[in-house]
C-alpha cells in the first residue's frame, strides 16, 4: 500500500480545521498537518494577487485519493482549490500501517 502527502490550502484557520476534521472523520487522511503563516502569491483572474493561508498538509493511502479529491472538492470554500498529490521516495513501515489502518473502515 503506496502513501501519498496531498497538500491543499484554506483562506483561515476555521476553514482549515473544519476541513482536516472532515477528512480525519471520513478516514480519508490518517492525518492532516496545519501550517498557518503560509503567504501566497498567484495569478487569479489574470491578476497577480496575496493571500495570507493556512497549508493543510494531509497523509493519506494512494487508494484514498479519489475519494479524498472529491471530498476537498465539496468542503472547500476556493472555486479552484489546490489539490496537489506527492509520492514520497520511502516511509518508516510502522508509520505506513500506522497510515493505512487509520484510512480503514
Amino acid at each position: 500500500m503506496d502513501a501519498r502527502i496531498v497538500l491543499t490550502t484554506a483562506p483561515d484557520r476555521e476553514a482549515a480545521e473544519r476541513i482536516a476534521r472532515a477528512l480525519v472523520e471520513r478516514r480519508l487522511v490518517a492525518c492532516v498537518n496545519l501550517v498557518a503563516g503560509v503567504r501566497s502569491v498567484y495569478r487569479w483572474k489574470g491578476e497577480i494577487a496575496e493571500a495570507d493561508e493556512v497549508l493543510l498538509v494531509a497523509k493519506t493511502a494512494v487508494d484514498r485519493l479519489e475519494g479524498l479529491e472529491r471530498a476537498l472538492k465539496e468542503l472547500h470554500p476556493y472555486d479552484v482549490p489546490e489539490i496537489v498529490a506527492l509520492e514520497p521516495d520511502r516511509v518508516e513501515p510502522a508509520y505506513l500501517a500506522w497510515l493505512v489502518d487509520s484510512t480503514r473502515r
